[in-house]
């Protein structure tokens, strides 16, 4: 993915929303909540600027690029039930928001600079692609390197969990365990999924 490297309480301010979680993006949103810009005056969004502005949402926040979008859109696209709720949850068992939500990192862009630095391991193996999807029965663990422990051991202990019913997380052994698969309600990100999902089928 191109990662957005750019002002991130800019981001939150244009989507209302705390799509980034890093101190001083949140700091910045309470002190100027309003829209960025000059003159910035509230305005009706269109249809397709609604549709575009939660795209954006579920884009930010998982820390997707458009053809990554596009790619977990078309492979539940033609599966029975609800599309954008199971797309929602494909993108909740991603590597990088199991490892925020559990609390080794605090914010989604830390956990996946931690998988790709190698710092986690599922199942005893070392995994390096933010992307990959947990299943049930997963166990993931930092790797066993005094200094890499030690980092996340301090992170842990600051208490930046989330917690979820589907994992249990030991914090003393730093060890999470992947009980179940998510369900609708475990979705993290307050979004508008149908329209985007009306969105993108057009």
């Amino acid at each position: 993915m191109a990662r957005y490297n750019g002002p991130k309480a800019r981001i939150n301010r244009r989507l209302g929303a705390q799509i980034y979680e890093s101190g001083g993006a949140i700091r910045a949103m309470e002190r100027r909540d309003n829209p960025p810009g000059m003159h910035a005056r509230p305005r009706r969004a269109s249809n397709y600027g609604q549709a575009l502005a939660e795209k954006q949402k579920i884009k930010h926040y998982y820390g997707l690029g458009e053809r990554q979008l596009r790619r977990l859109f078309g492979s539940v696209a033609h599966k029975k039930g609800n599309t954008g709720e199971q797309l929602m949850v494909l993108l909740e068992r991603r590597l990088d928001n199991v490892v925020r939500r559990a609390g080794f990192a605090k914010t989604r862009p830390q956990s996946r600079q931690g998988i790709t630095h190698g710092h986690f391991q599922v199942n005893g193996v070392k995994v390096t692609s933010p992307s990959y999807l947990v299943r049930a029965g997963d166990v993931i663990t930092v790797r066993n390197r005094e200094n890499i422990r030690t980092l996340y051991q301090g992170v842990v202990s600051e208490g930046s969990a989330q917690p979820l019913d589907w994992v249990a997380f030991d914090a003393e052994t730093l060890r999470a365990t992947v009980q179940g698969l998510p369900g609708t309600s475990d979705i993290s990100l307050p979004v508008d999924v149908n329209i985007v999902i009306e969105f993108m089928s057009r």
